[in-house]
């Protein structure tokens, strides 16, 4: 008989990859959609025929109950929230709803359902805001700077709380941020490949900018889901940082982006001060030494190979544009 999964945020880039994992592993893989009307299914069209969908919504402790009863997972894997981490100042109670209380909504129905059905919550390299310490393992504390990270260290603490006061198989991947053909263009790394690409084909002028030498660790999302899915196989809940252990600026992203199309990046490139942001001098960086030596987890896509796989990935789109 083959596990059970239920994945919450099932339409976001993660959603996709998680569930493609799970569906090659041989799962019964269901999804959980919001309530309201209005989402988006382009992401997960082409898994659409493979999933069962249900709709549940993480601000109502009675639909989640329901949910999991109805579904009865072997594992949850919760990764519902808005990740645009701006958007968090200007909906902050929403934000600490659904990522923060509805986490806690999820355990009490695992609690009250059936305790063994194992948690993965995703948390974020948000939780530790602006520390001065870098890298930042799974015992660097937590200083978050947004609503947004605030809401995933309650989540953390819950779930910290959750395993050690009830037993239960819950655990937190604290995810760097990571990126796919599959992201919003709204982040920069797909911003800036959607642009080259649009350039490169004559849809667009030029690019607008802020510091180019602000600097993430940034890595592909469907290194990340495997690491989600390898923490829950294992015999004790744990957290782990999910990271590359590498930092590379926008300006590295933009030279490599541009020479991928073989157009010199500083023909089309403008810099913006006012698109500057206080976060750009932090020093997020993850170690990620416990995944490698307990997992067995290390990421298999390089930064400059998931580069040039979105921008071939926005070429074919960009193409599609034009024809």
């Amino acid at each position: 008989m083959s596990r059970r999964a239920l994945v919450t945020g099932i339409t976001g880039q993660d959603g996709y990859y998680l569930a493609e994992l799970l569906l090659n592993q041989g799962y019964t893989v269901f999804g959980m959609l919001r309530p309201e009307p209005r989402q988006n299914f382009r992401r997960i069209a082409p898994l659409e025929d493979r999933l069962t969908l249900e709709v549940a919504d993480l601000r109502d402790g009675k639909s989640i109950r329901d949910l999991v009863e109805r579904v009865a997972p072997d594992e949850i894997y919760n990764l519902a929230g808005n990740s645009f981490v701006p958007d968090s100042w200007q909906e902050p109670i929403e934000a600490g709803d659904v990522m923060g209380l509805g986490v806690v909504r999820l355990l009490e129905s695992i609690r009250a359902v059936n305790p063994a059905i194992r948690l993965l919550q995703v948390g974020s390299s948000e939780m530790f805001g602006q520390v001065d310490i870098e890298p930042q393992n799974e015992r660097t504390p937590y200083c978050p700077r947004t609503p947004y990270g605030a809401a995933k260290v309650f989540a953390a603490n819950m779930v910290a709380n959750y395993r050690r006061h009830f037993g239960l198989f819950a655990c937190t991947a604290i995810a760097y941020t990571h990126e796919s053909p599959l992201r919003n263009k709204r982040f920069v790394v797909r911003k800036v490949t959607d642009a080259a690409a649009r350039i490169k084909l004559g849809l667009q002028d030029k690019l607008v900018l802020g510091n180019l030498d602000a600097a993430r660790d940034w890595g592909f999302a469907g290194d990340y889901v495997r690491a989600m899915w390898m923490m829950l196989q294992r015999d004790a809940a744990d957290d782990f940082v999910i990271a590359t252990g590498e930092k590379h600026s926008v300006r590295r992203l933009v030279e490599q982006a541009f020479a991928r199309v073989e157009l010199d990046w500083r023909q089309y490139v403008e810099v913006d001060p006012h698109l500057f942001r206080p976060e750009d001098s932090t020093t997020l960086r993850g170690d990620i030494t416990k995944a490698r030596e307990e997992l067995g987890w290390s990421p298999e896509v390089h930064f400059d190979d998931l580069v040039r796989m979105m921008v071939d990935a926005d070429l074919e789109r960009a193409a599609v544009d034009i024809a």
